[in-house]
């Protein structure tokens, strides 16, 4: 993918998020912080091909994604970043971002640190915290590391030769995190699905009636709900192991952007919530 169709990404999902904000007003709010952030990730990823050009750390087929990502170049711009997304922040996150611009580098790279080695997975007793957007501290500096490290882990996984998939990996087998939503493409009389990655965006093929969470895959304990006025996106439940991720069908809606209308659709999410499932993995906006 070359740098131009890699820059047109980040286009498409700041057209969308502004598209869904009338058609979705429930959502006004976070489509719009998700569009001012995805303007800085522009900018991140458009500075991506410099940072590597100038890192001692080559992109690396034999390296795993994620340690490419411990890079020392990145450090300076995770401040001013931080600082940026502090000017429009929802109060928590604009509180752990003005801490995060100010601290000393220690500090910012522990953020980094901490988020790479344990993600930022949603858990049953966080599910209504989440919802909410008052999510802690430590969640806080997560979700900015992550918001922060996406360009440049999307720019590598660009330059980097896919690998042949043996079965079907619930998680991404690019850089090993787990997937943010489910994608039902056109194929023959119906739909193919994949999974795509919460931080490099790869996306890769999965099977129709099995648990990424979990691995379960009899029929009678999947399940899935759709609301009627979004017709497009969906939950996939596991009632083995709690849990649910939405997967947005392009077979009935052929414009959506997979990341992008899975925020908007807050109802499937406090839905699934009041019916006992955790999210599989918390999205850009801390749901």
């Amino acid at each position: 993918m070359t740098q131009t169709a890699t820059q047109g990404q980040w286009d498409r999902r700041i057209h969308r998020a502004n598209e869904l904000i009338s058609s979705y007003p429930f959502a006004a709010e976070g489509l719009r912080f998700y569009a001012r952030v995805a303007e800085l990730q522009r900018s991140l990823s458009a500075g991506a091909a410099k940072v590597i050009a100038n890192s001692p750390m080559q992109p690396a087929e034999y390296l795993p994604l994620r340690e490419q990502l411990f890079n020392p170049l990145l450090l300076p711009k995770f401040a001013e970043f931080a600082a940026q997304v502090r000017q429009f922040a929802p109060e928590r996150l604009a509180h752990a971002a003005a801490q995060l611009a100010r601290a000393r580098p220690e500090a910012q790279l522990l953020a980094i640190n901490d988020f790479l080695s344990g993600g930022l997975r949603s858990s049953a007793s966080e599910d209504a915290e989440q919802q909410s957007g008052d999510f802690n501290d430590s969640t806080a500096q997560g979700l900015l590391a992550w918001l922060f490290l996406q360009p440049f882990a999307e720019f590598l996984a660009a330059l980097i030769q896919p690998v042949q998939l043996d079965g079907t990996p619930s998680a991404c087998p690019m850089c090993g995190s787990n997937p943010i939503v489910g994608v039902l493409r056109p194929e023959g009389d119906g739909g193919k699905k994949s999974l795509v990655c919460m931080l490099c965006a790869h996306e890769w093929a999965f099977r129709r009636i099995y648990c990424p969470s979990c691995g379960e895959e009899r029929e009678p304990q999947m399940g899935f709900y759709a609301a009627p006025e979004i017709a497009h996106v969906r939950v996939d439940v596991c009632d083995s192991c709690h849990t649910y991720l939405k997967t947005v069908d392009l077979t009935k809606l052929g414009l959506a952007i997979p990341v992008v209308d899975e925020l908007a659709t807050i109802p499937l999410d406090l839905w699934a919530c009041e019916h006992g499932y955790a999210k599989l993995q918390m999205n850009l906006l801390g749901t």
